[in-house]
């Protein structure tokens, strides 16, 4: 049966991308040479993500178990990549998610050339089978290409070797695909063929551009668009898509048909565990037998000057409300100033993306054009990110401040006497990078320790904490996952000893703290202790369901029992709303007559709080 694009399979794809591109993050960062090695391209390109995916999600929102059109999700996450643009990479993304939207939603203009004279010269009556709800595998084809063509015309001076490249291969092979499938409604092989012609395509960068060929990487937006691609793989097959590293410094990447997809669909390299039980140093994939790259090509003339001599001093973005005439005029002026010009987006609204000596002058273009908002100036020398300012003097930061991710006003409560800056997390609305971000600043501390509190907020909280290392500030990221493991972090945190020194000190203590948490099944399902009723009481020790009960007091209590066996010296227990002051003196209780040595403190969750929180020390 033929795969579809619909509403859903976006939805996948927006947070399959999101995962792909938290995984991949650091490796982009790593790889950023061109246009300016400001090592920032993965984190923006997540960011920019992340804002596509809380559109598309919120699309969703109260519409469950009803869908939405494909049109309302495609336009909401090109929207979303729009108003979120971060960066050079950031920027061209959105305007790729934009073309591919105007082709999805049936909204391209009639005389826009190519892509439309292929529809309707080629004779197959697939090649228009679109609406407002399914998408075949023409149509995307036809998307891809249209956004090929869309960002290239979004940047004053293509320069081939990098994302627009890789963007151009992908569309190619994707309509190949489209004409010679016997199926052309297969969207799942047109988006197989688009990812293996972008990783071919990536392999060849290096010798298309002479900077990345002399540091021995690939381009770092292609590597992005390449993991956006494999996204998308996983949410119309559910093939797991694997990237190996067999050349250091150049990423190449392979699909792994037949692979069942995980929780996201998407595999990265593997994690090392350390003695605590945390993440470490990743280790890249081992060879999985790719076709071999294409032999480079010629390099191509650079428009742009090359990024090794003295470039512009400052990156300048904002969204403009202007109209299209205004813009044209503006591209004009902006490219007189600088160079890495990038505007995406219409019908009134627009992302300006610049490298300029003279940032009060781009702005100034701006507000001649239409009306800039969100102006962000960051300055390359300093590495100093920041939005105009106000002439108030700057308050003095204090050395050091802590951040936590908290569900439940008594647990905020809690962290913040204990000197915290809290971050509420919020059931299924999980907070974004831009509020972790927020929160960092309002700590208004040199150093900062954050705590993520959940397993899930792992990339979210990396690209935070990267973008308040690039306003200055030093941070350390403790991937704690439950708040009980950030409470033991708490405890052992003192701000007076050396910065690194706390860091180990609150690191060894959240890993070593067990965690464990009760919630009630909403409906019938496989688990890893068996097969639960909805309304059954579920036990998750480190995230895996490892005890089903009838009610609260005697599920906590096996629990704790299975997690005591294996030793502990602290137990804490955070307790929801729904459970009692008897419930609470109960396991209190078992816990004394059963293991004598053992402590135990309660702290109440407060509204928002899991139904039972276990941290076992």
């Amino acid at each position: 049966m033929p795969q579809n694009l619909d509403a859903v399979a976006v939805r996948a794809w927006s947070a399959l991308a999101l995962e792909a591109l938290g995984q991949a993050r650091e490796e982009i960062d790593a790889i950023n040479v061109y246009p300016v090695a400001d090592g920032d391209t993965g984190t923006n390109l997540y960011l920019t993500m992340e804002s596509a995916s809380q559109a598309v999600d919120a699309v969703f929102t109260g519409l469950e178990p009803a869908e939405p059109a494909l049109v309302e999700v495609v336009r909401a996450m090109a929207h979303g990549a729009l108003i979120g643009a971060r960066g050079n990479s950031g920027t061209i993304l959105a305007q790729l998610l934009r073309g591919m939207a105007q082709v999805l939603s049936a909204d391209a203009d009639a005389g826009d050339g190519d892509s439309h004279r292929r529809d309707a010269g080629d004779g197959d009556g697939h090649r228009r089978a679109s609406d407002a709800h399914h998408a075949d595998g023409a149509r995307l084809a036809l998307a891809l290409g249209r956004a090929s063509e869309s960002a290239y015309r979004a940047v004053a001076h293509p320069v081939e070797g990098t994302v627009l490249t890789v963007a151009k291969a992908a569309a190619a092979s994707a309509d190949a695909a489209a004409r010679d499938s016997r199926d052309p409604r297969d969207c799942a092989a047109v988006a197989r063929a688009a990812y293996e012609g972008a990783c071919a395509a990536l392999d060849a960068t290096p010798g298309q551009l002479a900077v990345l060929g002399r540091a021995g990487v690939v381009d770092a937006g292609g590597r992005g668009l390449v993991a956006v691609l494999g996204a998308l793989v996983g949410a119309l097959s559910g093939e797991t898509v694997r990237r190996r590293a067999d050349v250091p410094g150049v990423v190449t990447a392979a699909v792994v048909t037949g692979a069942a997809g995980g929780a996201t669909g998407i595999t990265g390299a593997a994690a090392s565990t350390g003695p605590t039980g945390f993440a470490g140093a990743v280790a890249p994939a081992g060879p999985t037998g790719p076709t071999a790259p294409p032999a480079a090509t010629e390099p191509a003339a650079c428009a742009d000057p090359a990024p090794d001599g003295a470039g512009p001093a400052f990156e300048v973005i904002y969204l403009l409300e202007a109209e299209d005439a205004a813009v044209d005029r503006l591209r004009g002026r902006l490219d007189a100033l600088g160079d890495s010009l990038v505007v995406v987006g219409g019908d009134g609204l627009w992302n300006v993306h610049v490298h300029v000596d003279d940032a009060g002058a781009a702005v100034e273009a701006g507000v001649e054009a239409g009306r800039p908002y969100r102006i962000r100036i960051t300055h390359f020398g300093l590495g100093d990110a920041h939005t105009v300012r106000t002439q108030a003097p700057p308050r003095e930061r204090v050395q050091r401040g802590i951040v936590a991710v908290v569900p439940g006003d008594g647990l905020a409560a809690l962290y913040a006497e204990a000197g915290a800056t809290t971050v509420p997390a919020r059931a299924g609305e999980p907070p974004a990078s831009g509020e972790l971000v927020e929160a960092i600043r309002r700590a208004h501390a040199r150093e900062v320790v954050l705590l993520p509190n959940d397993a899930g907020l792992r990339h979210t909280a990396a690209a935070a904490a990267e973008q308040a290392r690039s306003e200055g500030v030093r941070v350390a990221l403790i991937p704690t996952r439950s708040a009980v493991q950030g409470i033991a972090a708490l405890a052992v945190h003192e701000p007076d000893r050396r910065f690194d020194e706390d860091v180990v000190a609150m690191t060894s203590a959240a890993g070593a703290t067990r965690y464990a948490e009760l919630a009630v099944a909403e409906r019938q399902s496989w688990t890893t202790a068996g097969i639960c009723q909805a309304g059954d009481v579920l036990g998750l020790i480190d995230g895996d369901v490892a005890v089903i009960g009838p009610e609260v007091a005697r599920t906590a209590a096996a629990v704790l029992d299975r997690m005591l066996a294996a030793g502990g010296e602290m137990v804490t227990l955070v307790l929801g709303d729904a459970v009692s002051d008897a419930v609470a003196e109960h396991l209190e209780k078992h816990v004394r007559d059963g293991h004598l040595a053992v402590d135990t403190v309660l702290y109440r969750g407060g509204p928002q709080s899991a139904l039972l929180l276990i941290g076992v020390e």
